[in-house]
């Protein structure tokens, strides 16, 4: 929940921070219930086996957080998502905010969850800087923001980048898998699971964004010579 009057940096240019209704706080303990709702939600047709990745800034994820253990959720990682290229403070009062956490959780403490281990420690991971090798993937990842080619159809204001997305899929899902994005926004969470195979629901309440994600996804479909 950004959209509070603030202003921001894009593209060289002051900007308002301000995002659409989408994106109000309606105060801690009514934005902490809706959380619980949503959560509530995904976890009733989480398979057994399957996971949960949210990510957020410290507006929103420690609320989620603690509403995810409260329903009975198990936290495996929190993965800090380094943005080497994020917008300037503008105000010049607080540290740029150059990173978000992303929350990484099983069904249960007792479920058996997916990790393609050897994907990670081996995987080809060309822009992130801190990847070593042939070393295990650690919980700190070096990713920049989307590139002008992921805009190609337009643009969302918390658009994530497809790599942070492909890395997600490929860590924790196999080929044939179903994946859920609730808040999928310009569908780059879709994008990236049809990439590698993966079937895809996205919902979101905002027309504007649900077209945009279409395009996209009819877009890797065609490359993928699927009509």
């Amino acid at each position: 929940m950004l959209s509070n009057g603030g202003i921001t940096c894009q593209n060289g240019q002051v900007v308002s921070v301000n995002k659409g209704k989408w994106d109000e706080s309606h105060g801690l303990m009514n934005d902490f219930e809706f959380h619980k709702k949503w959560l509530s939600a995904c976890r009733r047709v989480l398979k057994p086996n399957g996971t949960i990745w949210i990510s957020g800034t410290y507006h929103s994820i420690y609320s989620c957080g603690f509403a995810m253990q409260l329903l009975g959720f198990h936290i495996l990682n929190d993965v800090a998502w380094y943005k080497p290229n994020a917008s300037p403070n503008m105000s010049c009062r607080y540290f740029t905010a150059s990173h978000e956490t992303l929350i990484w959780a099983r069904k249960s403490k007792n479920a058996k969850h997916i990790f393609n281990y050897d994907a990670m420690k081996c995987g080809a991971f060309p822009k992130d800087i801190l990847k070593k090798p042939d070393c295990q993937m650690r919980s700190v990842w070096s990713i920049p923001t989307p590139s002008k080619s992921e805009k190609t159809f337009g643009r969302h204001p918390t658009q994530k980048p497809l790599d942070l997305l492909e890395r997600i899929i490929l860590c924790c899902t196999n080929p044939g898998d179903l994946i859920l994005d609730p808040f999928m926004g310009s569908g780059t969470t879709g994008v990236a699971a049809l990439k590698y195979d993966r079937k895809f629901v996205g919902i979101d309440q905002e027309a504007q964004f649900v077209e945009l994600a279409e395009k996209r996804l009819y877009d890797i479909l065609e490359k993928k010579g699927i009509k």
